[in-house]
């Protein structure tokens, strides 16, 4: 097939975009003809397929994602592709990848989480009502002939918010690279990243990590440190923040020599690889590659029920998702429930067993079948 790939930018910045990247080469190796349409190439496109820069106006954002969701369809038109998948926001295309759920549920829960000011913002901003527009047309029956969501969470979102028919969407859960992630990595990293942020070898140790840091659930977790029932545990920060200065403030405060901000890692398979547990506790997360690198690697998480990668969580696993991701008290009984159990059990082994059944292989033959039906579908 000759398939058109759809995003505002090609780069490795963001979940998103790393998974723009990886389908481009995953449908390259299955024989397809593949080209990406961007407003941005921050990186070179895969070699094997066709890099084609959309005119998107380099005005600021709103300019750049309405320009983007009017003039890529138009671009992509010219090339007659079989099928057309987009990452974005699109006002018309053959498939959208839903990967970030619908925006307009992701202002309502962060309207929780934030201050008035910041609520306030986000109903007069342009920017949001610019995107809220873009994706009531995006879900507009006519303009798609298929959805696939990430989870099962977000095909409930649209469904709710857009009334998009369930046998429109289909959902299909992100893949992991067990040969990166893997528990045989311990055996090598594990002493020297402790050693490197000055952790002890033999101290319970729990991992966030992700760039966002309020939405996916860090103020949970720091205010949960300062607890002092977690005073013997470490807590591992691996990712960036534009207001990381006010969370390293709060935890010299909450839990000053056992908090550790590492910033951004390239290599972030040797933390897991050092860590015994995983915390997520996010407001909103449509999905959550972490929480399968997590398991790939060997070590049990403590998530939030909306998370949507919880729903893979299966066994004793399940034990981490947290009834109430607000409650600090709850969030602290279920880190030191999952570190002891994570000692005494084989819940490692579950843990990798789970990942196991979320392979990149799988995730490709699934997305090629159903982009195959698409593409001898018409509207």
């Amino acid at each position: 097939m000759k398939i058109a790939l759809a995003h505002k930018r090609l780069d490795l910045r963001g979940g998103t975009e790393r998974d723009f990247l990886r389908t481009a080469e995953g449908l390259r190796d299955l024989g397809h003809e593949v080209h990406l349409f961007c407003g941005k190439f921050d990186i070179p496109a895969p070699p094997g397929t066709f890099a084609h820069k959309v005119p998107v106006l380099p005005l600021g954002r709103t300019a750049r994602l309405l320009s983007f969701a009017i003039l890529a369809p138009k671009a992509i038109r010219s090339h007659r592709c079989d099928v057309v998948v987009g990452f974005g926001r699109m006002i018309r295309q053959d498939v959208v990848r839903s990967e970030g759920g619908s925006h307009l549920v992701f202002l309502e829960k962060m309207k929780r989480a934030e201050g008035r000011l910041r609520r306030v913002w986000h109903e007069v901003s342009v920017y949001h009502r610019s995107v809220l527009a873009v994706e009531r047309r995006q879900f507009r029956a006519g303009n798609y002939k298929k959805i696939l969501a990430i989870s099962d969470e977000v095909k409930r979102e649209l469904t709710t918010t857009y009334a998009v028919p369930r046998e429109k969407i289909a959902v299909i859960h992100s893949g992991v690279d067990h040969e990166r992630f893997h528990p045989g990595n311990r055996d090598s990293a594990r002493a020297r990243i402790r050693k490197q942020w000055g952790i002890p070898v033999a101290a319970p140790l729990a991992l966030f990590v992700g760039n966002g840091f309020q939405r996916k659930g860090l103020d949970r977790i720091l205010r949960a440190w300062e607890s002092p029932s977690l005073a013997g545990v470490y807590l591992l920060v691996v990712g960036d923040d534009a207001g990381r200065s006010r969370y390293v403030s709060w935890a010299k405060k909450a839990a000053p020599e056992r908090i550790v901000f590492a910033g951004r890692q390239e290599a972030v398979e040797d933390y897991y690889a050092a860590a015994d547990l995983l915390a997520l506790p996010a407001f909103q997360e449509a999905f959550g590659n972490v929480i399968l690198e997590a398991l790939a690697s060997g070590i049990p998480v403590v998530t939030s029920r909306t998370v949507g990668a919880a729903e893979v969580l299966t066994g004793d696993l399940q034990e981490g998702i947290l009834a109430d991701a607000d409650d600090e008290r709850e969030l602290a009984r279920k880190i030191l429930r999952m570190l002891e159990r994570a000692r005494t059990s084989n819940l490692s082994r579950a843990a990798r067993e789970t990942a196991e059944r979320h392979s990149w292989k799988r995730y490709f033959q699934e997305l090629e079948g159903h982009l195959r039906t698409v593409a001898q579908t018409a509207l």
